[in-house]
């Protein structure tokens, strides 16, 4: 488990949060997974421990002492790498010097996470060539779209470097008030 910070705004001095963890399987052809957690501006700390990571809290009742890890038998991280970003600025670990970069909307974190994924690239090559997939669930219904589709238009115009985009997935995502609520 890595886990370092990304600018993402130098202006405002924004900076996004990760965790990064290897495939269990190894190598740069096993597919690699940018993850983003919903319910907007939660920690994706929620995936990484209580959904798809490689780990998961023991469920007990509380007995005041600090919570004890188990290793998740179900985890993605055992056939993908994944890239956990707390997003926006404000979520988890990531933040803001200047007030103002926490004021964001949904293009303007699409954005952010695009050009994070692209910092990011660069800076671990050998991830370039990987099957990459966008993922995330609830509010990231909105976001991972957006960002499949400007990694997907800056490879049709030979933007380097060029993503090797699979495939996104959502799950239960929130994509719009009035198609979500009508469609309960």
């Amino acid at each position: 488990l890595i886990t370092r910070y990304v600018e993402v705004d130098e202006d405002n001095g924004t900076e996004l949060f990760y965790y990064f963890v290897e495939s269990e399987a190894g190598g740069e052809n096993a597919p690699f997974l940018l993850w983003l957690t919903g319910g907007d501006h939660c920690s994706v700390l929620s995936g990484l421990a209580f959904e798809i990571g490689p780990f998961k809290f023991v469920v007990e009742p509380y007995n005041g002492t600090i919570p004890s890890l188990e290793i998740n038998p179900n985890s993605w991280t055992k056939v993908a790498h994944i890239l956990f970003v707390d997003s926006p600025a404000g979520a988890g670990f990531s933040f803001s010097k200047q007030p103002k970069g926490y004021h964001v909307g949904e293009v303007s974190t699409s954005l952010q996470l695009h050009d994070f994924l692209i910092k990011w690239i660069r800076d671990h090559p050998k991830f370039l060539s990987s099957p990459l997939y966008i993922g995330g669930d609830s509010y990231a219904g909105k976001i991972v779209p957006f960002i499949a589709q400007k990694i997907s238009q800056g490879n049709e115009v030979g933007r380097r470097p060029l993503l090797n985009l699979k495939g996104y997935l959502v799950g239960n995502p929130k994509t719009g008030e009035r198609i979500d609520e009508s469609s309960k």
